[in-house]
């Protein structure tokens, strides 16, 4: 309705305006090159309307011709942008499927078509990597690193490639290359710690896990790991000092955490300090290493043996207790008090290999041979004796390590007789799909 009624107004204006132009009065007369051309106003009027509109419509038209080469190259690019982003998800799909061949293919067509964008170089320089071409995708992760906006994704993936190969040196001067680029990227920190572990720079690492917090630390035997492996590193005695208390705070039920602690505590001359310290992990998990440290100072052996009251009384129903116990006093000479304490770790729950070597010990001590060749055949079916062993992947090991060397994973070797059926982790993690982006 709306459209008729404007219509409508519309053809009556244009008749208002044509009875309008047919009732000017007067002519016109125009004379060129002696040619003298005469008419009336409303016909001059109207011959000057068509001359304005030929002239627009000739404008328009040169206009159109001069923008028909840009529209062209606009057309091209868009097209080229279109052939661009399909050979992206081409190169995508190649890289998931392992194709090494098409992703480089598709990697190049893209980076023809579309540019040396950071998308293009990072999806070529992944294709090269996967096809092992290593040099190639390093000079492409360049290309990248060059660029302001994308700087960081260059220095991730030959940080990476560095890592891969084993050069720390470069992977450390690419690392502080990336944290400069962008400071405090948690990737960043984390790739930093495991190149400081892996490269047994523990204080380095401790400090990139940053403060332990006031309510709890999410990784305690991690943190009591580096500790201690830090102190042993730390040329400077209060430093050290003060790395081994942070172990020992961590995580006190771990014996080298303890150990580490007392033996600078000793060296400062607070002994009896040490000594709260070895009986404070004595009571929250009995382990030989302890109590050898707090009897390290006693060389007389009943000394030794009176000593150890002064480890355990603050747990002496554990079974290592009464087997501490025993070991001291058979060392001692006092073979009634040896059985008897050996008695005692049996009757609390000890029944393994350790408990049967200390009896025949005894046995043998007092003459009872056959007393001694019965404990000796209990050995082969008791139970394993506590060791160190990895608790990711189930490793056992003669010493303790801060790291797992099979598996790498830093504070996971506790001292059990539990043993862990995990296959091995390994020890590299694998490079994730596209470099710089997983």
């Amino acid at each position: 309705m709306r459209a008729v009624i404007g219509f409508t107004l519309l053809a009556a204006l244009v008749i208002a305006g044509a009875w309008w132009l047919a009732g000017l009065p007067g002519g016109v007369s125009v004379t060129v090159l002696g040619t003298t051309i005469e008419t009336s106003a409303p016909v001059a009027l109207t011959l000057l309307a068509l001359l304005f509109l030929a002239i627009y419509i000739v404008i328009r038209l040169l206009a159109a011709l001069i923008r028909i080469p840009a529209g062209a190259r606009h057309w091209g690019r868009a097209r080229d942008r279109r052939r661009g982003d399909t050979a992206v998800t081409r190169t995508l799909v190649a890289l998931a499927a392992n194709d090494t061949g098409a992703a480089r293919r598709e990697a190049g067509l893209s980076r023809r078509l579309l540019g040396e964008t950071p998308l293009t170089l990072l999806l070529a320089a992944q294709a090269e990597r996967q096809a092992g071409r290593d040099d190639e995708a390093e000079a492409v992760f360049k290309r990248l690193a060059a660029m302001p906006d994308a700087k960081l994704l260059g220095l991730r993936g030959q940080l990476r490639m560095a890592a891969s190969r084993e050069d720390w040196a470069a992977a450390s001067q690419l690392a502080q290359q990336a944290e400069a680029a962008y400071p405090g990227a948690a990737w960043l920190t984390d790739e930093r710690r495991r190149m400081a572990l892996l490269t047994g720079q523990y204080r380095e690492a401790l400090r990139l896990m940053g403060p332990a917090r006031k309510r709890g630390d999410a990784q305690p035997a991690v943190r009591a790991a580096l500790g201690v492996a830090a102190a042993e590193e730390e040329p400077d005695k209060a430093a050290a000092l003060r790395l081994a208390k942070t172990a020992f705070e961590a995580q006190s039920s771990l014996a080298p955490a303890a150990i580490a602690y007392a033996a600078r505590l000793r060296a400062a001359g607070k002994d009896r300090t040490a000594n709260d310290v070895l009986r404070r992990a004595w009571t929250l998990q009995p382990q030989p290493d302890v109590a050898d440290a707090f009897l390290s100072a006693i060389t007389d052996k009943l000394a030794r043996h009176r000593a150890v009251g002064g480890l355990i009384n603050a747990n002496p129903a554990h079974p290592d207790s009464a087997l501490l116990l025993a070991r001291t006093a058979l060392e001692a000479g006092l073979v009634a008090d040896a059985r008897r304490h050996a008695t005692t770790a049996r009757q609390a729950g000890l029944d393994d290999r350790r408990l049967w070597v200390l009896l025949a010990d005894v046995a043998e001590s007092d003459g009872d041979r056959a007393g001694a060749q019965e404990a000796l055949r209990q050995i082969p079916g008791a139970r394993a004796e506590p060791a160190w062993r990895c608790q990711t992947c189930g490793t056992l090991h003669r010493a303790w390590h801060p790291v797992c060397d099979s598996c790498g994973t830093p504070g996971a070797i506790a001292w059990t007789a539990t043993e862990v059926p995990h296959a091995p982790m390994p020890r590299m993690l694998p490079p994730a799909t596209i470099e710089g982006i997983g």
